[in-house]
């Protein structure tokens, strides 16, 4: 079945935050009430343009999986400039393993494939895509530094877990790729 959309993106072979980027730039230019089709392979595009768009107030309507394509759907909500909320609560790549040591959790939201290839010892992997149905396995007692790639993944989840009550949540900049410590392979 062909949806239809007002506006096609292509953002095949780009990996996060590029599918966010390029949906910000491409959505802006769009009226009130149309339809934007993001074309991307990242399977990670899922959870962060879903909640990308529910943080700006944007229609998540769902995603078709053509061909090893996603194709997903996004409905401009209004035409006024929307403000895109960002979590204030942040930490360095420094600072998480001394303040993680103290009874804080490392919480990894990446992809499955990102965290098997090398994450922080003792991290929690779970998915952005699996956060909301997987909240009940996190302490809301305990402090949880939120990381991802480049800590836009990272700064959703935040905001999704202080939305469900947790309050001593972190997003931790710039994440990652910008990571210097050692790594673990262990799953």
């Amino acid at each position: 079945m062909a949806i239809k959309a007002d506006v096609q993106l292509d953002a095949k072979g780009l990996a996060c935050p590029m599918p966010i980027v390029k949906t910000k730039k491409a959505i802006s230019n769009l009226a009130d009430g149309q339809i934007l089709e993001v074309q991307a392979t990242d399977k990670g595009s899922m959870a962060d343009l879903k909640a990308w768009a529910e943080s700006v107030g944007h229609q998540y309507i769902g995603t078709v999986d053509e061909n090893d394509v996603l194709l997903h759907y996004i409905r401009k909500s209004s035409n006024e400039e929307i403000e895109e909320k960002t979590f204030e609560q942040t930490i360095s790549n420094e600072e998480i393993i001394d303040r993680a040591s103290n009874g804080g959790m490392i919480l990894d939201v990446r992809e499955e494939a990102e965290y098997a290839f090398g994450h922080i010892e003792g991290s929690k992997s779970i998915p952005m895509s699996d956060l909301e149905a997987r909240l009940n396995e996190l302490d809301k007692d305990k402090e949880i530094f939120v990381i991802c790639r480049t800590g836009t993944r990272s700064d959703l989840a935040a905001q999704k877990l202080a939305e469900n009550g947790f309050t001593k949540v972190y997003n931790v900049l710039p994440g990652m790729s910008s990571w210097n410590g050692d790594l673990s392979k262990k799953l």
